[in-house]
């Protein structure tokens, strides 16, 4: 980065900053949550701020930023709200205990809801560890047959499974079915 890089950034968060810690307050009705949303806005756009194109209007860059860390932000915090009035309801004490039944839960829908021979050959690959050319030979297919019904499980799981998508890996990953979710 060049000085003239750095004197300008400099400017643009000092011009800026006071307005758009007022915009994100309105969002999230908390002062400090407001500056530090606003402060990762700025990290973001200088973590970019070499690559983006010279006519960049920055104020509507930074305000967009800004709204989208804060629509984030309270996507967030109703979830931990969520998380947390399930756990008083069900009287869970350990987060990790309900977020591991909802994920078990949401794994289990999404692969019966596969067509039934999607669904077959899902559980022999990934539960039963059976290669494909074993696959095919115990339901009398061929190779490419299952082949097609695994990247057509792999596909709709992905998609019915999207938002859980970092938590399953990690937690299938936690509970030693690594080669559970290749996609």
């Amino acid at each position: 980065m060049t000085e003239t890089t750095i004197s300008s950034f400099e400017s643009l968060f000092k011009e800026h900053f006071k307005a758009l810690a007022g915009f994100a307050f309105k969002y999230v009705h908390d002062l400090d949550d407001a500056k530090n949303l606003v402060h990762d806005a700025f990290i973001s756009v200088w973590e970019k701020y070499d690559s983006l194109p010279s006519d960049t209007n920055y104020r509507s860059y930074l305000y967009t930023a800004v709204r989208n860390k804060c629509l984030n932000h309270l996507r967030d915090k109703i979830k931990i709200v969520a998380i947390e009035d399930a756990e008083e309801h069900l009287g869970v004490e350990d987060t990790s205990e309900l977020e591991t039944q909802e994920l078990e839960r949401e794994i289990e829908f999404a692969i019966n809801s596969l067509p039934e021979k999607c669904k077959l050959v899902f559980e022999m690959s990934r539960f039963e560890q059976l290669k494909y050319a074993e696959i095919a030979q115990k339901l009398d297919i061929s190779v490419k047959t299952v082949e097609g019904r695994m990247t057509q499980a792999l596909s709709l799981l992905r998609d019915n499974l999207s938002q859980f998508i970092t938590i399953a890996f990690l937690f299938l990953n936690f509970q030693g079915y690594q080669s559970f979710f290749v996609f």
